[in-house]
């Protein structure tokens, strides 16, 4: 199982930051460890090129967020203090998807050790999300015509709202969010389909709605590539989930989607979006469920 990885993913944040930039190293070094990847199998993304991320974002923001000008209301909608570092990680991230995706047309299925950003929207950024990894790699690949229709499932528990509002128009993608319906954010665009849950919502409630709502969508979406934004915020232990999954809800939840995908014989990208847990610790753990519960499955 191929996955997108480079060191260039962390950019340093002040101690105090609430984002944990620190995951994304930890996890590609657990996922080896643990012999869940391979050394030779992990591929390193450049940037992504400007023209590329400009399919989605504005020549504005994009120029905005590389040379720091974004002005002050901008980055308090980010939730990130700038830096070079931090949107040359950006551009990374981004690159990581689209290459994931091509491998996943490749092989069936691949990851990226970051990605999953699904709140950006085309000129401007915000809950810690810079660009729109998804939706760019989305735009690559149907102008490139590497593939038509596409699938989201979306089960971070913050609605996609950049997501959802970038394919509004677009009949060629489906955007599923499956979502805390009190939580951020406060205004949420429509995806294809919605569903929001009640807090605390528990692991038999949630499993069952995710199986329906895919069998559903798979009775009437023929897609040729899936994206799976596997977020750990709806661990009950979530600093802001406001949902009740247990650590074996969420990797049942991972089975479910990878299963169904699996059973339409599609090509599948694993993305991590977002994930809060106590400890630095706990948020890698909750992250590797996901590549653990692929490998198991030997797609």
């Amino acid at each position: 199982m191929r996955v997108s990885y480079a060191p260039g993913y962390y950019a340093p944040l002040p101690e105090e930051h609430i984002f944990p930039m620190k995951k994304f190293k930890g996890l590609h070094r657990y996922l080896l460890e643990e012999n869940i990847i391979d050394s030779s199998e992990v591929v390193s993304p450049s940037m992504v090129d400007m023209a590329n991320l400009q399919m989605v974002h504005t020549r504005d923001y994009a120029n905005g967020i590389m040379n720091g000008d974004l002005g002050k209301k901008k980055l308090r909608q980010l939730g990130l203090p700038w830096s070079k570092r931090l949107a040359i990680r950006s551009r990374l991230a981004v690159q990581g998807t689209i290459n994931a995706a091509i491998m996943a047309l490749q092989d069936g299925i691949a990851g990226n050790l970051a990605g999953g950003t699904h709140h950006a929207m085309t000129d401007f950024g915000e809950g810690f999300c810079v660009f729109n990894d998804v939706a760019v790699a989305i735009e690559v690949l149907q102008q490139s015509m590497w593939a038509k229709n596409i699938l989201v499932i979306d089960c971070d528990v913050h609605q996609g709202n950049g997501t959802a509002a970038i394919f509004n128009d677009n009949p060629h993608v489906f955007t599923f969010s499956l979502h805390g319906e009190k939580n951020y954010p406060f205004k949420k665009p429509p995806s294809t389909l919605d569903i929001g849950l009640p807090d605390n919502t528990k692991d038999d409630q949630y499993l069952k709605t995710l199986g329906d709502a895919l069998d559903t969508i798979f009775d009437d979406f023929n897609p040729d590539l899936v994206f799976y934004l596997g977020g750990i915020d709806p661990l009950e232990t979530d600093h802001f989930g406001r949902l009740s999954l247990s650590k074996k809800g969420l990797q049942r939840r991972d089975r479910i989607v990878i299963q169904k995908v699996v059973a339409q014989d599609l090509p599948l990208v694993l993305l991590l979006s977002g994930g809060y847990a106590p400890t630095l610790e706990e948020t890698v753990l909750a992250h590797a469920l996901m590549y653990r519960t692929a490998k198991e499955m030997e797609y």
